[in-house]
């Protein structure tokens, strides 16, 4: 068993871009496409998401050092290290349970689509390390391998209910027609930022706040197009980190290069995309009748929007703040600070790219994730230990925003503990 999972985990970390493009070309045979246009388009997503990741690596690289100059200049101690989702992935996978979790997935999506149930076809295999460390915490607290699975498939099932319900935004605001997304840290603060973005918009007074890309480039001409905006919000990064005016310019230009790449490099996974999503959508409707069906990808096909990054980019000044003003907060965030444009993708679009309500949406739930992280670390730090994962120096507990703060994984570890 441990030889399987050794080589489940190596193969998973080839990652999006070699997975994806082998999935997607086994889609298109299955769907009735010649091999020479399924390997084209498998091909393509491949390449879109090198691109993507790229952008990604790059806003990462720069959004990391600047947080932790944030984080040293300012002279914050806080004894639970947020060690990012990379960490928690690495530790998920340590799990015994973690050889079951893939083929039971790919089972309970199956079965979900047969019944008309849920609409998305999850190919983002890889995302499953998140069920995976939801059955990994539940496997801590129980020692149970029938509870662990079972938590693991309730927040697949809950994550594919959401993909479902967000499918709509994802094509209206972001146009990615006929995608939806169940990466599980993701669709977690769908499930309360959308309902309290729709609250803001009721709001007298906050309701009329409105700062979108097309607004402030409207206002501001060509200096409020997303390449300036890029450019602002990174040199004020630089700025708060305490950086050097040359280091300043740079995380700067990176940021103006991540909101002109991120969209372009999309809009060629679209290209590959279509053909695969139009082929699945007729022989699916054709077999189980007149449903639509939503190919399940990454969160990083949402994350490449100017209001997106812009977001991101203010809550991370906030979320270190958060950290020091929230009383009973024991998590120093650093890891997972990066990984925020991911948190906060359903918030902006439910907005409509409004970044004054998605800046304040974004700030309750980061402050209520840091809080769930507070109270996970204990067992989240444990799970490390018996995955003999190397601890950062001189931390003597851990967490992380992305799954230790993630709400569902929270509310279905809750449950399990009570009735335990």
């Amino acid at each position: 068993m441990r030889e399987f999972v050794d080589a489940l985990k190596a193969f998973l970390d080839l990652g999006a871009t070699v997975i994806l493009p082998v999935v997607i070309f086994l889609l298109g045979l299955l769907f009735g496409q010649k091999p020479g246009k399924a390997f084209r388009a498998g091909l393509t997503i491949g390449v879109a998401f090198v691109g993507i990741f790229l952008v990604v690596d790059l806003l990462v690289s720069n959004l990391g050092p600047a947080a932790q100059g944030m984080v040293e200049r300012f002279g914050i101690k806080l004894n639970v290290i947020d060690v990012g989702w990379p960490a928690a992935a690495s530790i998920s996978w340590a799990s015994p349970i973690a050889a079951f979790i893939i083929p039971l997935g790919l089972l309970v999506n199956v079965l979900m689509l047969i019944t008309k149930t849920t609409k998305t076809m999850n190919v983002d295999i890889w995302n499953f390390w998140h069920y995976t460390f939801m059955g990994a915490i539940v496997y801590a607290l129980t020692d149970s391998v029938i509870q662990a699975l079972i938590a693991a498939l309730l927040f697949q099932i809950v994550c594919l209910k959401i993909a479902d319900w967000t499918a709509p935004m994802l094509e209206n605001y972001f146009g990615l027609p006929g995608i939806s997304v169940a990466t599980g840290s993701t669709v977690s603060y769908a499930v309360l930022g959308i309902p309290m973005v729709k609250l803001m918009q009721k709001i007298p007074g906050v309701k009329k706040l409105n700062a979108d890309p097309e607004t402030i480039q409207r206002k501001f001409g060509i200096f409020g197009e997303p390449i300036f905006m890029g450019l602002i919000l990174g040199l004020a990064l630089g700025l708060l980190a305490g950086y050097s005016v040359g280091d300043t310019i740079k995380i700067g230009m990176s940021m103006a290069a991540v909101m002109v790449l991120m969209p372009r490099m999309v809009k060629i996974l679209m290209e590959g995309l279509m053909p695969i999503s139009k082929s699945a959508r007729e022989l699916l409707q054709k077999k189980f009748g007149a449903q639509n069906i939503y190919i399940g990808l990454d969160a990083a096909v949402a994350i490449g929007h100017p209001a997106v990054i812009s977001t991101a980019l203010i809550l991370v000044p906030i979320t270190v703040a958060l950290a020091v003003i929230l009383p009973g907060n024991n998590v120093l965030p650093f890891g997972d600070l990066a990984t925020i444009p991911f948190i906060v993708a359903f918030i902006v679009g439910a907005s409509r790219g409004n970044i004054v309500h998605s800046v304040i949406v974004g700030t309750v739930m980061i402050a209520l994730s840091l809080y769930m992280a507070t109270d996970l670390a204990a067992l989240h730090t444990q799970m490390a230990i018996d995955a003999k994962f190397h601890m950062p120096e001189g931390a003597s507990k851990i967490s992380s925003i992305d799954q230790g703060g993630n709400l569902i994984n929270y509310i279905i570890y809750k449950f399990f503990a009570l009735i335990n």
